[in-house]
């Protein structure tokens, strides 16, 4: 009987066994390399492109520099990127936890055989059958069971995991705060390269139509003979010359322009202005370099996320040291069997168990002596960074005070340059030498500038890189509302209260808020005043000066006489600065010599010569009066 019941599972050994072989190898060949279609690219491309501007608020007004940061903090795909892995690392942190809970185990299933399991019994001393072949398990039948289990270290090992992923979630945070203030300091560096780039785009392409037209008159005047050849190619090269020095200098801060749309996450093609109402105050030079060590050890994400690195690496050498212990387990749980043999077929157990590794004693002397070499590296580490760090916050602050005096040098040096243009457009005649040579110092004085407003940027640029230093939040913990105009005013009163914990004091560049009334007198009767006056406004408006009237305004009165001379006139103008109450504050002159033919284009370069004289002093005037006192304190 048993020869006749094992045969036929022989014979279809070989069966199955051919079987598996033909399944197994029709598996190996049936996977080979496929590339990606370029329609499948292109798929992929397109939902990336949709994505990557999904759900941006449009552009509809010109953006002040806190709307900047807030586009590009609530659009920019880097910050995004670090705000996902904050929520992944949060995640983990959650399912980290749920592996300290008990384990529940269940199982199910369907049990087959060929034949029927059993056996037979002998004799231990005789070696004697004492029993005929028998089974207590049937064929076919079903299984379950549902088992609860406890292992004390594994829920320790566990709880130091979720520890550290704990930790692992404060680093995360860390690397997002440096990536924010990344994100402002380049944003703070763009906007004011590009608001400079903006406020002379105008007079500039005004510049090249001159210079383009006046390049035309020299070509012309070479072909008619008016000019020999050399002295005409030589004015056409200091023109070109001029122009190039000017692009240069444009085409240097509009890229700026573009560095904002990129932050911002901008649609390619959108379009945008920046708003050139209110313009950052530079600062004073802060004195109390121990205060902003301090500050930038205790703030800066870096030292901070060594922090954390240190607390998991002390919680590593606790969970070495914990996984030495001996392992308690501890489970209970019911069972369920449709074996027909089975006396019972459901029936509950339990038990406990204590396992232990000897031979991982023998590793506790490299186990400290591990622990102790990554605590000291880690203390090294950290030493390194925070000297990194203390060197940074006095390099920001030198290159600040630097920035600040190349500033007030550009800007002597752009005033100088304008005068000098105003200068030559009153003593220059309709010989075409004389226009040339005009605009030669029109553009000195639009390169002059443009260093000017790349001087202010830098100095802008210097100015973040001290409060990046430091480790200064410019954005809130809360904010009332996730659309672009919340995020920008919590922005703006964060960067107040940022800023003012580095710079305490204004420095005497501070802005100008006081409005300007201004009037002419005294011109020629051949003199068109309402050019003077449009040309002294357009003056006092680029150098950030605003006109109009109100209870706080100052009158500027420029007061023209002239005395004739023999070859030439000596023209005067009387520069006089006045409040609402009429108390004089400034009284100044401004002498030069004019042709004897007197005309609108050489006065007005007069009066805008003159105008730029006192800049100085009518800015200074024209601070608000709280705002100058605390400047003077």
């Amino acid at each position: 009987m048993k020869t006749t019941s094992t045969t036929p599972a022989l014979r279809r050994a070989p069966l199955v066994a051919s079987l598996a072989i033909a399944v197994f190898l029709t598996g190996c060949g049936a996977v080979k390399p496929k590339p990606l279609t370029h329609d499948e690219i292109a798929t992929r491309v397109k939902n990336d492109q949709q994505a990557m501007y999904k759900g941006q608020e449009a552009v509809t007004a010109p953006l002040t520099l806190s709307d900047v940061m807030a586009r590009s903090l609530k659009y920019n795909l880097d910050y995004r990127l670090k705000l996902m892995e904050t929520a992944l690392s949060r995640g983990l942190l959650d399912v980290s936890e749920l592996d300290m809970l008990p384990k529940l185990m269940t199982d199910a299933g369907y049990r087959w055989r060929s034949n029927d399991s059993g056996g037979t019994s002998i004799g231990i001393q005789d070696r004697v059958v004492s029993l005929r072949p028998s089974t207590s398990e049937e064929r076919v039948h079903y299984l379950a069971d549902a088992t609860l289990s406890w292992d004390v270290l594994d829920f320790g090992l566990s709880y130091y995991r979720a520890k550290q992923q704990a930790d692992d979630v404060n680093t995360t945070d860390e690397r997002r705060r440096k990536v924010l203030q990344n994100i402002v300091q380049d944003v703070r560096d763009a906007y004011w390269r590009a608001l400079g780039a903006q406020r002379l785009l105008g007079e500039t392409q005004a510049l090249a139509d001159n210079i383009q037209a006046a390049l035309e008159k020299t070509r012309q005047a070479e072909r008619a003979g008016v000019l020999p050849p050399v002295e005409g190619l030589e004015y056409q090269r200091a023109l070109l010359d001029a122009m190039t020095l000017v692009n240069e200098k444009r085409q240097e801060m509009e890229f700026a322009k573009r560095e904002l749309a990129a932050l911002m996450s901008l649609p390619p093609g959108t379009d945008f202005t920046l708003a050139d109402a209110t313009e950052t105050n530079l600062s004073q030079v802060p004195g109390n370099l121990d205060q902003l060590e301090q500050m930038a050890l205790e703030q800066r994400p870096e030292l901070r996320e060594e922090d954390y690195k240190t607390r998991i690496d002390a919680i590593e050498t606790k969970k070495q040291i914990a996984a030495l212990f001996p392992n308690l387990n501890l489970f209970g749980g019911v069972g369920y069997d449709s074996n027909k043999y089975l006396y019972n077929e459901n029936w509950a157990q339990g038990g406990v168990s204590m396992s232990m590794n000897l031979f991982r004693l023998a590793g506790i002397p490299a186990i400290k002596r591990t622990n102790k070499a990554r605590m000291e590296v880690d203390d090294a580490r950290r030493m390194a960074l925070s000297m990194a760090i203390l060197t940074q916050v006095r390099v920001s602050v030198e290159r600040y005070k630097l920035a600040v005096y190349d500033h007030q040098l550009a800007q002597e040096s752009a005033q100088v340059d304008q005068r000098l243009a105003s200068v030559a457009r009153a003593g220059s005649s309709n010989q075409l030498t004389s226009e040339l040579e005009t605009l030669r110092t029109q553009a000195r004085s639009m390169v002059s500038r443009f260093q000017e407003a790349s001087s202010y940027a830098a100095a802008q640029s210097a100015y973040g890189r001290v409060l990046n230093s430091v480790g200064i939040d410019l954005m809130p913990e809360q904010v009332a509302g996730s659309d672009v105009p919340a995020l920008s005013r919590a922005i703006q009163t964060s960067l107040l209260d940022g800023e003012k914990q580095v710079f305490p004091q204004l420095a005497d560049a501070v802005s100008v808020d006081r409005p300007i009334q201004l009037s002419v007198s005294g011109l020629p009767p051949r003199v068109d005043g309402d050019a003077v006056r449009s040309a002294v406004g357009k003056v006092m408006t680029s150098n950030r000066l605003a006109l109009g009237s109100g209870d706080d305004s100052l009158s500027v009165d420029l007061r023209y006489s002239a005395t004739p001379g023999k070859a030439a006139i000596r023209a005067q103008w009387d520069v006089t600065v006045q409040d609402r109450a009429g108390k004089r504050l400034l009284t100044q002159s401004y002498r030069s010599f004019m042709p004897n033919e007197i005309t609108t284009r050489s006065v007005t370069a007069l009066a805008e010569a003159a105008a730029l004289s006192v800049m100085g002093d009518v800015r200074r005037l024209a601070t608000a009066p709280e705002t100058a006192s605390a400047a003077a304190q």
